[in-house]
């Protein structure tokens, strides 16, 4: 039985950025709600039930900060991470002092972004989908280890990458540029062709037996599920 995902809520008042961010937790397999408010946040605290909150300090309504501190008030232990563009030390002292358990600020990677959340997941021993597999195919984060038919696969970091991607989408077709957002970051001068040369490295090394799992969606992507008939 397959776990429910981590839910996350993004607290950003800036819609383009909170999207932004939403679309990156949801590619890495978290489900994601967006307030832009302090209000809207209480309110999706409760009805959405958070397991993390990605936290802005400067909101519309209020401090993030003074909205983190009625957060322990009120009793509620769910890990906080703070986004901000506030990045001097007493600001940081301040937020992690209000009860936030990390702090990153603005610009920043999406890629790290995700890893913290990761880790604060992880010291409240919510663990995210540490092991995800299809078929006789699994990949185990924590020791960075793929199997495939029994057998460990040798994979390179970009590989590995690209198949924790495919299994956490798991029957969703992905674009050749959702692709190349998520796996080489949204900063990435290359060209989508690279995609096509890593699905083809990974075919290689995971598809070398039967039953193929990664599909050619022509003129669109790729897609990671059994043939059709398969279960």
């Amino acid at each position: 039985m397959s776990r429910p995902p981590i839910r996350v809520l993004v607290v950003e008042d800036e819609r383009y950025l909170a999207d932004l961010v939403s679309m990156a937790l949801r590619y890495d397999g978290f489900e994601t709600a967006v307030a832009g408010t302090g209000r809207q946040a209480r309110a999706l605290t409760t009805s959405f039930a958070p397991d993390l909150i990605i936290l802005d300090v400067m909101l519309p309504d209020t401090s993030g900060v003074d909205w983190c501190r009625a957060l322990r008030r009120d009793g509620r232990d769910v890990p906080v991470v703070f986004l901000t563009a506030k990045d001097a030390t007493e600001d940081k002292i301040t937020g992690l002092t209000a009860g936030g358990d990390d702090y990153l600020t603005k610009p920043f990677s999406l890629a790290e972004l995700t890893v913290r959340v990761r880790t604060v997941l992880r010291r409240g021993r919510i663990h995210a989908a540490d092991t995800l597999s299809l078929a006789d195919l699994e990949l185990d984060e924590d020791a960075y280890l793929v199997r495939r038919h029994g057998e460990v696969v040798d994979l390179t970091p970009t590989e590995f990458k690209l198949l924790r991607y495919l299994l956490v989408n798991a029957g969703r077709v992905l674009t050749k540029q959702q692709i190349l957002d998520h796996v080489w970051q949204y900063d990435f001068n290359g060209d989508a062709a690279v995609v096509q040369t890593y699905i083809s490295y990974l075919r290689r090394k995971i598809d070398r037996h039967e039953p193929q799992l990664i599909h050619t969606v022509p003129r669109i992507g790729y897609v990671l599920r059994l043939p059709h008939g398969r279960s």
